[in-house]
């Protein structure tokens, strides 16, 4: 079993259901004793959703001892049961909480004050290495004698007879059967000042050589598929709300999916091949059930966009996985009739991409206006991809084969949707405009090639084709940038599905001089490069747009010299960021890094790239004096600098051996077509911008929120189009986390504020109640403007629906704050004055005016009752 794990804290201390159980009954009346070292110890499960078997596999097989499935255990039980287990929940018997488990080391043992914690899970058997000076993470049990010494994490059904021996004989610690409240509660009491931790743990290692880096990256296409389910789920379920449609809610087979891939063995791609494939499949099983509430709620939509629910509704949407046929016949008068839903709180323009049989088309929109549009090829790569894994996962070829993508802009009201109609030019309207193609492969190194026809400019190489320069007129950048790839392998530990150890890096070079080829069309300009035989990318720079699309094809890796690489590529500028990079937590606020430092301890540099690789789930930027570049992905990877001026992120893995991580598994994904195997391919996309100092967090922010949350497409044969304009502006700094409708008809709303508080705004708000300088560890370079205070109007974003009560709940809405509030405690902070410095936040929301205020950062749920 991996060693970091996520806990489910499943406590009963009582013998109450334990009666039919053939394990003992323990004593648990033992508390407190002052004066002694008190030992809490707390009996638990672990949760492994799925890891080495799948879900179902866990809870009916014979192993299901580690597993909790508190939600599947529930609905088998009776009502006495069920009663009885309400009545441990309300005394504090039973608890349920989200823990993350590490190991404690060295100095990390002193504790500060006589309370320690054991947890006594039966997933982590460790009576082994406790006996054994072999281990140093146990090898220190007699310590435990010192007065207020130690906190050692480990898993035991049962005290080992030599440390009952000890507490017996030393009299000087009380062991007894406690709960986290009981232990939290009790580190409270004792009325210590704490050090105030503001960062994470990132990247940790379980041996100088072996850093869990590697799942950064692992499993990229199902960390895709997840990332792009959460934005559809937040869309389908705003839908639901907006329309109340007839059908019901059907997104919750998606959510339930979706929270079982969260698994700290699911989405982080460390579980074993057809655990992976358990995950995905219950995600397309969840995404077909909410297709079919998507395509009632857009219809109610359409049909009746200014009343409140609606009847059967006669359109018929279909989506992406039922896309109309590429060979749709346009010529018998038909028209491709295409919604456009914008889930997020401001207008958004962008441009949709379709494929099409024919170029004879033409866009317009709902009021007839023709749409600018433009007609390019589709890659060959693609293609392929398209006709092979179709083979692979649906058994059968594809009828026909698109020619064509269909580009053209779409402008979406906020939390609203447009409609856009595709027909057969007739020859008075002006048909899609056809892309020009051109081929580069000149040996003049002095020739550049010049891409992109609005405020950005992307230069090449003549003579190598390569990236050489990135230019903004409005904003007067220009800088020198280069990407290349690379990839990574290993020796004696090897890389595996937790761990990265690149033991050598080898550049990958283009197979021979290959020519570069550039679309030019209105609305952007495509480059496409091959750079081997199993890399293949096309750069996109949009005229209204100000960054560049980078979207890769990788794979299959090749391994027929028996050695699994890690692909990675390179974006290197001229920069001077000193040793100095910034990486999103969670994809919110973002973390300073510094290359071979960590602020609270003294590093062992041991893996020089490795030992520097962090999580990316939104992007990761550095910045100089001058500039800022930051690379936003659209799944998470594993990404560094582990050069000045220059950013990595790691595309795909193909690896050939286990890392003794506990999975015993080699993360070699395949394909398989009849009886041949063919190694997992990749599609995916990273932006890339360059703006002066201070002012691309804007463009992070917004943008990034885009990338999770794109346009929403459906399509319909039927010739009916209308727009609905939606008042519920929300703004560039809210962003509406949730908004669902409750069985009794109730909304819930959570919303939450994009933007990172400046770092001139809460230094001031901290310097006069902190001793200690922590100006370092807090964001910078936020935007002047958007991070502050925002408002949010309910009685615009419920417009057809009259308010009757706004409650503001907790952030997982099982109680109201005012109550939380009260529980909460307030802890002491090491070089802190009496008075507590409190985080910036909206006020209340006054009944009458309905408006909801939200600070930087911050997250705010609320239930609306509707009269």
């Amino acid at each position: 079993m991996a060693i970091l794990r996520v806990c489910f804290w499943f406590l009963v201390l009582c013998c109450t259901v334990c009666t039919e159980s053939k394990y003992m009954v323990y004593n648990t009346s033992q508390g407190i004793v002052p004066g002694k070292l008190d030992v809490h110890l707390v009996p638990h499960t672990h949760d492994d959703v799925g890891w080495m078997k799948t879900v179902d596999q866990y809870y009916v097989g014979s192993n299901n001892s580690i597993q909790a499935f508190f939600q599947r255990w529930w609905r088998d039980q009776s009502e006495a049961v069920q009663s009885t287990v309400k009545q441990l929940v309300n005394s504090g018997q039973l608890e349920f909480i989200f823990e993350e488990e590490a190991l404690v080391k060295g100095k990390h043992y002193i504790t500060r004050t006589n309370h320690i914690t054991w947890t006594m899970g039966t997933d982590f058997k460790y009576q082994i290495s406790i006996c054994s000076d072999m281990v140093p993470e146990y090898g220190q049990v007699n310590s435990l004698c010192q007065p207020r010494t130690l906190l050692l994490v480990f898993g035991l059904l049962y005290l080992p007879k030599f440390l009952l021996e000890i507490f017996i004989d030393d009299g000087r610690v009380n062991v007894f059967y406690s709960t986290p409240t009981l232990y939290t509660d009790a580190k409270y009491a004792a009325d210590e000042s704490w050090q105030l931790k503001i960062n994470d743990f990132f990247p940790y290692a379980i041996r100088p050589n072996a850093y869990f880096t590697g799942y950064f990256t692992s499993r990229p296409a199902l960390k895709g598929y997840v990332r792009m389910l959460s934005g559809y789920y937040l869309a389908a379920r705003q839908l639901e709300f907006f329309s109340r449609s007839i059908a019901g809610r059907s997104t919750d087979t998606l959510a339930d999916a979706l929270a079982i891939a969260q698994h700290h063995d699911a989405v982080s791609g460390t579980e074993r091949q057809h655990v992976a494939d358990d995950y995905a499949k219950r995600l397309s099983m969840g995404y077909k059930e909410a297709e079919e509430s998507v395509a009632a709620s857009l219809a109610c939509m359409v049909e009746s966009a200014s009343t409140v629910g609606c009847g059967n509704p006669k359109t018929k949407f279909q989506q992406a996985k039922k896309f109309p046929h590429s060979e749709l016949d346009l010529t018998l008068g038909k028209k491709l009739v295409i919604v456009v839903y914008n889930a997020l709180g401001w207008k958004r323009v962008d441009v949709v991409r379709l494929p099409v049989a024919s170029e004879n088309v033409t866009v317009h929109d709902s009021n007839g206006k023709e749409i600018e549009s433009q007609i390019l090829p589709v890659a060959n790569v693609s293609i392929a991809i398209r006709n092979y894994y179709a083979r692979a996962y649906l058994g059968v070829s594809p009828r026909a084969t698109p020619k064509y993508w269909l580009a053209f802009t779409a402008s979406v009201p906020p939390l609203g949707f447009s409609t856009y109609v595709v027909s057969k030019s007739n020859g008075t309207d002006a048909a899609a405009t056809l892309v020009r193609q051109l081929t580069y492969m000149s040996t003049n190194e002095n020739e550049t090639i010049e891409v992109g026809t609005g405020n950005l400019k992307l230069f090449y190489s003549g003579n190598e084709g390569k990236l050489t320069q990135f230019v903004n007129n409005r904003s007067l950048v220009n800088a020198s940038v280069e990407q290349s790839f690379s990839y990574g392998s290993g020796d004696s530990q090897a890389s595996g599905a937790y761990i990265f150890r690149p033991n050598v890096t080898y550049p990958v070079n283009s197979e021979g001089q290959t020519p570069l080829t550039v679309f030019r069309g209105p609305l952007f300009d495509e480059v496409h490069q091959r750079f081997n035989s199993w890399i293949y990318q096309i750069t996109r720079v949009y005229k209204e747009k100000e960054h560049a699309e980078l979207e890769f094809t990788v794979g299959p890796i090749p391994i027929d010299d028996g050695i699994g690489k890690e692909i990675l590529t390179q974006i290197t500028t001229t920069m001077k960021s000193n040793k100095t990079f910034y990486t999103d937590s969670n994809g919110r606020d973002f973390l300073e890094r510094i290359r071979d430092y960590r602020a609270d301890w003294d590093l062992e540099v041991n893996e020089p790239v490795a030992g520097n690789c962090y999580p990316i789930n939104l992007g990761v930027y550095m910045k100089d004096d001058i500039t800022e570049m930051p690379i936003l992905v659209d799944r998470s990877v594993g990404g560094s600098s582990i050069v000045d001026g220059q950013l990595e992120l790691m595309l795909h893995r193909r690896l050939l051996h286990d890392d003794s991580g506990g999975l015993v598994f080699q993360l070699n994904e395949t394909v398989r077509v009849l009886n041949a195997c063919m190694g997992l391919t990749i599609q995916g996309r990273y932006y890339l911008r360059i703006d002066p100092l201070g002012e691309g967090a804007k463009w992070r922010r917004s943008f990034g929120q885009e990338i999770y949350s794109p346009f929403l497409l459906a399509f319909t044969e039927q010739v009916a189009a209308s727009i609905m304009e939606n008042s519920g502006f929300i703004g560039l700094s809210p962003l509406i986390c949730v908004l669902q409708e409750l069985e009794d008809g109730d909304a819930l709303l959570r919303l939450t504020h994009l933007y990172e508080v400046l770092i001139s705004f809460i230094f001031g708000l901290w310097q006069k109640y902190l001793v200690i300088n922590i100006m370092p560890h807090f964001p910078v370079g936020e935007d002047a403007d958007l991070s502050n205070i925002a408002s949010v109007k309910l009685e615009k974003l419920f417009s057809v629906r009259k308010i009757s009560k706004v409650s503001e709940m907790s952030l997982s809405a099982n109680q109201e704050r005012e109550a939380m509030e009260k529980k909460r405690l307030l802890w002491k902070v090491e070089g802190s004055h009496d008075e507590r410095p409190t985080s910036p936040r909206g006020g209340p929301v006054d009944p009458l005016k309905l408006v909801v205020e939200l600070a930087p950062m911050e997250i705010r749920t609320f239930v609306i009752n509707f009269s």
